[in-house]
């Protein structure tokens, strides 16, 4: 296809595209992406556009399957190492009978552990998030990081054991 095609295309059936889209995703920036994507996959093949036919039911399938294929590699990540915000996972609701100092040090700390675990190596470093922020067992870690369970808790342990002992280097006690 050519620019001039693809503009038409869009001046013709682009707002349907676009809300085809927006159905899609249920969020109006990754519904933009997609959007551009598709014509932009349109414009780089080099298809000709048979207008008789329905050339609209050709772009629609276009969206539909970069949007799948961009939901299974989100999968494929987020099986391997899951993606989370860790600040939502370790916050902490004060209650009226909680110390706020306690509270206050308490987030200090899982600072720290965080900033710790990314500097560690990343054969420690996946280990340890996939076993405490995302609650996966010691099996299903073998088995992503295709390593024996003996293995898995060998790094848990060291890993561990390296964020005590940064955590007293600090100056942290327990």
């Amino acid at each position: 296809m050519d620019a001039t095609e693809i503009e038409k295309c869009i001046d013709d059936f682009g707002t349907d595209i676009y809300r085809f889209c927006l159905k899609l995703c249920a969020d109006k920036t990754d519904a933009e992406d997609l959007y551009q994507q598709t014509f932009l996959k349109a414009l780089e093949t080099e298809w000709t556009l048979d207008w008789k036919r329905n050339p609209k039911a050709l772009f629609f399938s276009l969206a539909y399957n970069l949007w799948k294929s961009d939901r299974r590699k989100q999968a494929r990540r987020n099986m391997i190492a899951p993606c989370s915000n860790f600040d939502d996972e370790t916050e902490t609701v004060l209650h009226s009978e909680e110390n706020i100092e306690q509270g206050y040090l308490q987030k200090e700390l899982a600072q720290e552990v965080r900033q710790i675990i990314q500097t560690l190596p990343e054969r420690f470093q996946v280990p340890l998030i996939l076993f405490y922020l995302s609650d996966c067992p010691i099996e299903q870690i073998a088995a992503i990081i295709k390593k024996p369970p003996g293995t898995v808790k060998s790094r848990l342990f060291k890993g561990r054991s390296l964020i005590k002992k940064r955590l007293e280097d600090t100056g942290y006690e327990r």
